[in-house]
């Protein structure tokens, strides 16, 4: 272990010579984790580790908790699911907030749990490479801050906490940049007051596409979604209870075919036959569909009713666009002032992890199925990675912590003689 630390001191150096332009390069060796990420995923990671006693270093390339929820989603954007599924580990929601926080409440109640569990992220440094170490058996984490410093954090347990939401998906479409309008992704979006009197084309039918589009409704545009795939719309609430609630419930005792054929019955008596107002649903049903792929069935707050009435018209794929027109697969021309891309997001890893084991190349996202996606090798591990939301980050945080807990235990003392004195690198 000695020679190999030595060896990797010597590296280090080599390094800092070679590679590092900022002569300012500062190394930290960090006991316990490091959590890359201070969303949800990341404060729920540093909570269970702080009550366990272990502690952990949080690094958000933002200059707040929770920058996605912050600066990145529409003002009229509440919990799509009941507080109660939403809560992080530890601390359940104040009992006066409603069943589906607003975003304002659920920031609010973020940064309590922060001041609570006396999480204090290092903000403004992004992770620009993550790469584990054999010789030392450690992770190197090198990060840059907003002025162009550098650090190297070295740490023996590596937690993933960016979320499945770190960058905004952009698609390809042919002439976009030909189009004379305003084109916006959602991630920009907050409200449809420079909308008024405007059409506006929003191009994809998630739950943002959708409550885009009942926004810009509300705010007196003239919205048109494009809806190119198959898509599950289900109520938010059925027979007096939220369908996600009563979904798990069911499946307590029932198989998910039999589930996923009773929301659609009920689907069907509420809102009638989509597919006769241009939303055709998948071949296999709402809670099949999210577990063999991921994609979240749609749950209604109001928009169903406005592409019903007209009010939002329904348009296929697209195939062009020009200055002001949009050009559609059916062949149809129609003239837009605004596009909102409400094409989602996606994971960032591959970008700056160097590791191909445990998370896949192609989508940034654990290989191994959801419930084993938490864990990988050399103590690298991921919370909120599952496609199950909130309720996934808390699960994921809880076993996390576990795990590092019980090597914890049996190896700090020894760790932090041995390699604490050795690396104690300054310049």
């Amino acid at each position: 272990m000695t020679y190999c630390l030595r060896e990797l001191q010597g590296k280090m150096a080599n390094d800092h010579h070679h590679h590092l332009p900022v002569p300012n390069t500062r190394r930290v060796w960090v006991p316990g984790p490091v959590i890359v990420g201070a969303g949800p995923s990341g404060l729920a990671a540093a909570a269970c580790l702080k009550t366990k006693g272990v502690p952990s270093i949080v690094l958000e390339r933002a200059n707040c908790i929770a920058s996605l929820w912050q600066t990145k989603t529409y003002d009229r954007l509440r919990l799509h699911l009941p507080k109660k599924f939403c809560e992080l580990p530890l601390m359940p929601f104040p009992e006066n907030f409603p069943t589906y926080p607003s975003k304002k409440q659920f920031v609010g109640y973020m940064e309590n749990y922060a001041k609570q569990f006396g999480i204090k992220p290092v903000f403004e440094h992004e992770v620009k490479s993550a790469e584990y170490d054999e010789c030392a058996g450690l992770w190197r984490v090198r990060s840059v801050g907003i002025k162009g410093e550098e650090m190297e954090y070295v740490c023996r347990w590596l937690v993933v906490a960016t979320g499945e939401n770190a960058e905004a998906v952009v698609p390809q479409i042919k002439g976009i940049g030909e189009f004379g309008g305003e084109v916006m992704h959602t991630s920009e979006y907050k409200n449809g007051d420079k909308f008024r009197g405007k059409k506006v084309l929003v191009v994809g039918c998630g739950n943002s596409g959708m409550e885009v589009s009942l926004d810009l409704c509300n705010h007196n545009a003239h919205p048109s979604l494009v809806v190119r795939d198959s898509v599950h719309v289900l109520p938010r609430e059925m027979l007096g209870r939220s369908t996600f609630g009563l979904s798990m419930w069911l499946l307590k005792w029932l198989p998910i075919r039999l589930v996923d054929r009773f929301l659609l019955i009920m689907s069907w008596l509420i809102f009638g036959n989509t597919t006769s107002f241009g939303l055709d649903r998948p071949k296999v049903g709402p809670l099949e569909l999210k577990s063999k792929t991921g994609k979240t069935p749609v749950l209604d707050v109001g928009t169903l009713a406005k592409i019903k009435s007209g009010d939002i018209k329904i348009h296929p794929g697209i195939q062009s666009v020009g200055n002001h027109s949009v050009q559609f697969v059916n062949g149809r021309v129609e003239k837009f002032d605004a596009i909102i891309l409400a094409t989602g997001y996606k994971s960032n890893t591959p970008s700056w992890l160097k590791e191909n084991q445990m998370f896949s190349e192609k989508d940034g996202m654990p290989r191994k199925p959801f419930p084993q996606g938490w864990k990988g090798e050399y103590g690298l591990y991921a919370v909120g990675l599952t496609r199950r939301g909130l309720f996934g980050s808390s699960m994921d945080a809880k076993r996390v912590s576990e795990d590092i807990e019980k090597m914890w235990k049996a190896e700090a003392k020894h760790l932090s003689m041995t390699i604490g004195r050795s690396f104690t690198l300054q310049r």
